[in-house]
């Protein structure tokens, strides 16, 4: 019996104390404190499928035998992809970008992916920064826009959308260069 009472008595204090203490779990601050900044980027993302080292690679693909597509509807694309300052192969990288992409169009006339991709800087004055996209991309479009949802580093809090053009695309292997025209809003 008197374990019971000290057990009940313990339970007792230490619901005070996390209700005592709960006050201090968040700090608020006026949004005008927060000043919102916005950036312009430019660059080419690599996203190679072909050769002895791809920088995307297939991990999922459903059981169409009849598809001769390199990126057949339904099949899933893990990728680590070159960011580079210019089209050129031999450019210099300036960060990659790392994620996921879904083949998301039965019609192969109109190829459209939805991509969840971070975009990651590795030099320059956004070291360390990236956003995130989660978006549907119409692949077959001349040029096309996908949704920024998020950032981290310099990119805290990103919104916005980047502007894609196809810069070289390889129908036989599925290597493409896209060109990357990107407003993000941020704090």
């Amino acid at each position: 019996m008197e374990n019971k009472a000290i057990f009940s008595l313990a339970l007792i204090l230490c619901a005070a104390g996390v209700s005592a203490n709960s006050k201090d779990y968040y700090k608020s601050k006026p949004a005008m404190e927060m000043k919102e900044t916005v950036t312009q980027l430019h660059f080419f993302l690599h996203d190679i499928l072909s050769g002895k080292n791809p920088s995307a690679v297939m991990v999922a693909r459903p059981n169409l035998t009849d598809d001769k597509s390199p990126t057949p509807f339904g099949s899933v694309y893990a990728i680590d992809d070159a960011l580079r300052v210019g089209p050129e192969p031999t450019s210099e990288i300036i960060g990659n970008a790392q994620g996921l992409y879904v083949s998301s169009s039965q019609d192969p006339k109109n190829f459209g992916i939805v991509m969840y991709v971070d975009f990651a800087f590795t030099t320059g004055e956004f070291n360390g920064s990236s956003f995130g996209v989660f978006s549907r991309n119409p692949v077959v479009e001349p040029s096309r826009e996908v949704a920024v949802v998020g950032g981290r580093g310099k990119f805290r809090m990103a919104r916005g959308f980047a502007e894609l053009k196809t810069a070289y695309f390889n129908g036989t292997n599925g290597d493409a260069i896209i060109e990357y025209n990107v407003i993000l809003f941020h704090y």
